[in-house]
């Protein structure tokens, strides 16, 4: 049933705890006008322009709505070069909310992850998460280390109803040091939630069971902390002793658990752009801190401008809101429900940003090889001008030199929903173009790849009709 914003199951429409202050138009496009996009775009949604989407659901990284006061406090920005304010607002912030006293500013998270593995991570070392996403483990094995995946057996089950499958296989984390030795791990890293592996969030028993492997190892933890106050709400309704705790109370402990923390500000910053690294170790700090300045920028700007310091400062006390993270969540599983409704299988249960939709089990007839997430997600664009991303075997599948490929273990496409950018009649007409395609599953075929570089190559390969 939906819940209004009270949460009294009498009310079923989802309000928006907002009122719409400025308007953007959208694109209303024909059947005809996507087919011929699509096709010049190569079959690649990321090579779409914005103006041919009507419902742009292909990240909610840095795609949110600002707030009055979010836009109030950017007309406050010190652009000064060294120490401003803005960014003694946004350290303080920062540091109240996770606890870690070195806060380092980056223009966004990947930029995070850069420093921070540049500076541990050596060739040949182990990298174990629950599951890394794709900038993470990029960036891990740019360093010529390997990112292993430790999420826990019903976090590969897309039907698992585990309240949190974004856990990490404490048993398999044992086996991998036992296997290649606590030296060659510089770290380990926790995603809260799990994106990669459907937005599913991590328990607090969980992270304190990986915190006593770390310390009996001496291994530091670090948590990427995109989505840590979406993880924060799931903790308080999901897992015993917590249903009276604060969505702030719960960060706090879930960062204090951690040794460091790296985040981009475009998801739960609430900010279009910026992120942090943020750690106890002043050693780590400094060796941060001087690649920072030699790629970002100095140390109390890192890359960012001072309103957008300004701007991450205010959307992380409003991403923790409780009223926001209450219609944030269930108009999430709204359109889990619609998905499910219309005969579209999804991940389950639904997670906290996305809807992700589970390819194998709508295309069983298209092989691995012929990429099912990404023709579903070319098929939703064609027919409603709805944009969703693939993660499945175009982002995490590993080519081999004989020309196979392993696939990726979930072939998924994920439906990103912006912060407070959509209502709910947008919601519903992206239910009606799910029902469409689910009418004409058959006649997807799927791709072939043409084109593909040697890192990230999702965002920029060419694909074929099958």
């Amino acid at each position: 049933m939906r819940e209004g914003l009270s949460g009294e199951p009498r009310f079923r429409t989802i309000i928006e705890p907002f009122r719409i202050h400025s308007v953007e138009p959208i694109a209303l496009t024909t059947r005809e006008q996507r087919e011929v996009v699509l096709e010049r775009a190569r079959f690649n949604l990321f090579s779409l322009q914005a103006s041919d989407v009507t419902i742009d659901l292909l990240t909610d990284s840095g795609t949110g709505a600002l707030s009055t006061r979010q836009w109030a406090g950017m007309m406050q920005g010190d652009e000064s070069y060294a120490g401003s304010r803005s960014y003694q607002r946004f350290r303080d912030t920062v540091s109240s909310i996770t606890g870690f006293p070195e806060v380092i500013p980056t223009h966004q998270g990947r930029a995070a992850e850069r420093i921070l593995f540049s500076v541990t991570v050596r060739e040949g070392d182990i990298v174990p998460s629950n599951t890394h996403f794709d900038t993470t483990r990029a960036n891990v094995e740019y360093q010529g280390a390997e990112a292993r995946d430790l999420v826990i057996a019903e976090g590969r089950d897309t039907q698992s109803e585990h309240p949190f499958k974004g856990n990490m296989d404490v048993a398999a984390l044992e086996e991998t040091i036992s296997e290649v030795g606590a030296d060659r791990i510089p770290l380990v890293m926790v995603t809260v939630t799990n994106n990669s592996g459907g937005g599913q969030p991590v328990s607090l028993a969980n992270l304190r069971d990986v915190r006593q492997v770390c310390d009996r190892h001496s291994i530091p933890l670090v948590l990427d902390a995109c989505r840590f106050a979406e993880n924060s709400w799931f903790i308080r309704e999901r897992e015993q002793g917590y249903e009276d705790a604060s969505p702030l109370e719960i960060a706090r402990e879930m960062f204090a658990l951690a040794d460091g923390a790296t985040m981009s500000a475009k998801k739960d910053g609430m900010s279009n752009i910026g992120g942090f690294l943020a750690v106890r170790d002043p050693d780590l700090a400094l060796k941060s801190r001087n690649l920072l300045i030699l790629t970002e920028g100095f140390p109390t700007y890192g890359g960012m401008a001072g309103y957008d310091l300004e701007a991450v400062a205010q959307g992380l006390w409003e991403a923790l809101d409780e009223d926001y993270l209450r219609y944030r969540i269930r108009s999430t599983a709204y359109l889990a429900d619609l998905a499910e409704e219309a005969g579209m299988p999804t991940v389950r249960p639904p997670g906290g940003h996305a809807v992700y939709l589970d390819a194998v089990r709508f295309l069983p007839h298209v092989p691995p090889a012929r990429y099912p997430a990404q023709a579903l997600a070319c098929a939703l664009y064609v027919e409603g001008g709805v944009h969703g991303v693939e993660i499945g075997s175009v982002m995490f599948g590993k080519p081999q030199p004989d020309g196979t490929e392993i696939p990726a273990p979930m072939e998924l496409v994920r439906l990103a929903i912006p912060r407070r950018t959509y209502t709910q009649s947008h919601i519903d007409y992206v239910g009606e173009v799910i029902s469409a395609v689910v009418a004409r599953a058959d006649e997807l075929t799927g791709l072939r790849m043409v084109e593909q570089a040697p890192w990230l190559r999702h965002f920029t390969a060419a694909f074929a009709p099958a």
